[in-house]
């Protein structure tokens, strides 16, 4: 789910949906592919030896998902220290904290405006390709960046216009990546590695400000920016040299490909005739409007509360640990089955700790609940998201994806508008 919101993933009613194929084994036919039938509508697709987690190939490809996580998690940190820098030097001299707002909302525009856009170049080109130029791309912002500040000619709109530059290349990559998990990881260990996905964000989030803030006195905010540009640097060249499998034509892939508006329509149309499906993803928005905005109070409430930066300091280091400590408890366990009885008790849980936490006066129950609030977002995302992964045809993927990150993105500012 989206980096912005702590928040972006057997067979009950629910988690077999049924007008999708159910989450049992494929008859086999051979090692490169089980043919996949849905139970109604007949629709079809081959299912690699990969998604069945057959071949010799599946501890290949594990490796190269687990190495691009480690990149992703480096370049993430490289791009949070290059905000984080930029951020202080911005308020230093302007005394202004509007315009790391605006940064912020320029970043996420192109994904709230063209999300489905990007998803159909996700299906149609090859991942790998994607996710380079992105990386590519966002790494010639930040030098354009570097550029401006290292020649004393910095302009506020030259950092909203990399914002915007780099936010439509985030807006490609996202689909792309999720998408390219199906391909890389078995059906049997996509709970355990969407967890660890999970982990990217609140690693990144618990290292790069305690970094970025001792480096900024020291080297700079170009220096941190040249940190950033290695940490590119290794992402593009790992991305260079592994292998991830393009998906096989479903035959409603097929039947939805032409024009980028006949793709991108098709991604719609699947979406809404398998209404369970469309429903998940309408829930999962709402969830996160619901969310969103309340919890973005977290910061004034606790400073009303207790009237201690520091302590504050504290409680938002527990909020990421949270997650950290439930990604890596995810990434062991494997999760539930059905997985829809994971998404319901993260649910639950996260619900009666959020009530606590209205409830909560000191630091050490307000700590406690902030813990568990967030302990349950890697057991419902990673759930929710194995479930996507293994109900929707890997070539069809990319499209709704993005779909669903630009439900979430919409939901995200009207919560917050409505919130405050």
């Amino acid at each position: 789910m989206p980096d912005s919101w702590v928040a972006a993933h057997g067979a009950s009613r629910l988690d077999g949906c049924p007008r999708l194929h159910h989450e049992r084994q494929p008859r086999v036919d051979g090692a490169r592919g089980s043919r996949f039938e849905h139970p109604d509508r007949r629709i079809t697709y081959k299912r690699t030896a990969l998604e069945s987690g057959e071949g010799l190939s599946m501890s290949r490809h594990l490796r190269t998902f687990y190495t691009l996580t480690v990149t992703q998690v480096l370049s993430l940190i490289g791009s949070m220290m290059t905000g984080v820098a930029v951020g202080i030097w911005v308020f230093n001299e302007t005394g202004d904290s509007t315009p790391v707002l605006l940064t912020s909302f320029f970043a996420a525009l192109p994904l709230m405006l063209g999300g489905s856009l990007a998803g159909v170049f996700a299906d149609r080109w090859p991942r790998r390709l994607i996710l380079i130029l992105s990386d590519t791309g966002q790494a010639v912002g930040t030098l354009l960046l570097l550029l401006s500040f290292a020649s004393s000619h910095f302009e506020l709109w030259h950092l909203y216009a990399v914002s915007l530059l780099q936010g439509v290349l985030a807006m490609f990559q996202r689909p792309a990546m999720e998408a390219s998990v199906t391909m890389l990881v078995p059906e049997g260990h996509r709970d355990r590695a969407n967890a660890i996905r999970q982990l990217v964000g609140p690693t990144a989030g618990l290292i790069a400000p305690v970094v970025a803030g001792f480096l900024f006195t020291i080297i700079g905010v170009t220096g941190v920016m040249l940190i950033d540009l290695a940490t590119f640097a290794v992402a593009v060249a790992v991305l260079l040299v592994v292998e991830i499998p393009q998906p096989q034509r479903s035959s409603i892939g097929a039947a939805a490909s032409g024009s980028v508006w006949r793709e991108m329509r098709g991604g719609f149309d699947f979406v809404w005739t398998h209404r369970i499906l469309f429903l998940m993803m309408l829930y999962a928005a709402f969830l996160n409007f619901l969310i969103a905005g309340p919890m973005r109070l977290t910061t004034p409430y606790i400073l009303t509360l207790t009237g201690s930066e520091e302590i504050l300091g504290i409680l938002l280091g527990v909020l990421n640990l949270g997650i950290a400590v439930g990604g890596i408890a995810m990434s062991v366990w494997g999760g539930t089955r059905p997985r829809i009885h994971g998404i319901m008790i993260g649910l639950l849980v996260r619900s009666a700790f959020i009530i606590l936490l209205g409830l909560a006066r000191t630091p050490v129950m307000l700590g406690i609940t902030l813990f568990f609030v967030y302990f349950t977002n890697p057991l419902v995302d990673a759930s929710m998201m194995s479930m996507l992964q293994l109900k929707i045809p890997p070539d069809m993927q990319g499209r709704v994806f993005a779909l669903l990150y630009q439900m979430m993105f919409f939901a995200n500012p009207l919560s917050l508008l409505l919130t405050g």
